[in-house]
């Protein structure tokens, strides 16, 4: 049996013939930037809770702080941090997965070793960031997009190298069965 052939500091792939094991090669979320202003509403929150507690006008009570502070923390921070948290990236040696939704989960994926052209698009405060969006296209489904990637020149240059290796894979295997 024949070792496993790396390419040029690329994963070891499987002997012709065998069948290629999905590994994780990443895992993440989109970039973090857009909870910075509910890190700031949660910070001033808890400055003027604390300054407003027992230092209220005479009608109202330590209770209806509590509430309203409870009722802005839920709607500018929970809810925007758990909309972040429930939109995820992951990428495998097979496939692109883009999983979205708490309590439904809508996924969609795309496979290497068919091929797809990777557009990366930058704004101003994307590019500050290191992030982007990730568009890929195979021509025959829809757009598989990925909203604000954080380190994105890292995330391309992985697909593109997933994209080359599954396309070897699939050309090697298909030439061993003509065989």
């Amino acid at each position: 049996m024949t070792q496993p052939v790396g390419l040029g500091g690329r994963p070891m792939m499987p002997p012709p013939g065998a069948p290629a094991e999905e590994r994780l090669i990443a895992r993440f979320h989109g970039h973090a930037r857009h909870l910075f202003w509910s890190a700031l509403v949660l910070v001033a929150v808890c400055g003027a809770v604390g300054y407003f507690y027992d230092n209220l006008p005479a009608p109202f009570e330590n209770w209806m702080l509590f509430a309203a502070a409870g009722v802005i923390v839920l709607l500018l921070v929970v809810v925007p941090f758990l909309v972040w948290l429930s939109r995820s990236y992951v990428i495998t040696t097979r496939r692109v997965i883009a999983r979205r939704g708490i309590g439904s989960r809508h996924t969609s994926e795309m496979s290497h070793a068919r091929g797809y052209t990777i557009d990366v698009r930058r704004g101003i405060l994307q590019r500050m960031s290191r992030a982007g969006t990730v568009i890929l296209s195979n021509g025959v489904d829809a757009p598989l997009r990925l909203s604000d990637v954080p380190y994105v020149g890292l995330v391309h240059e992985t697909l593109a190298d997933q994209i080359e290796v599954g396309q070897i894979l699939a050309h090697r295997d298909a030439q061993a069965a003509a065989d």
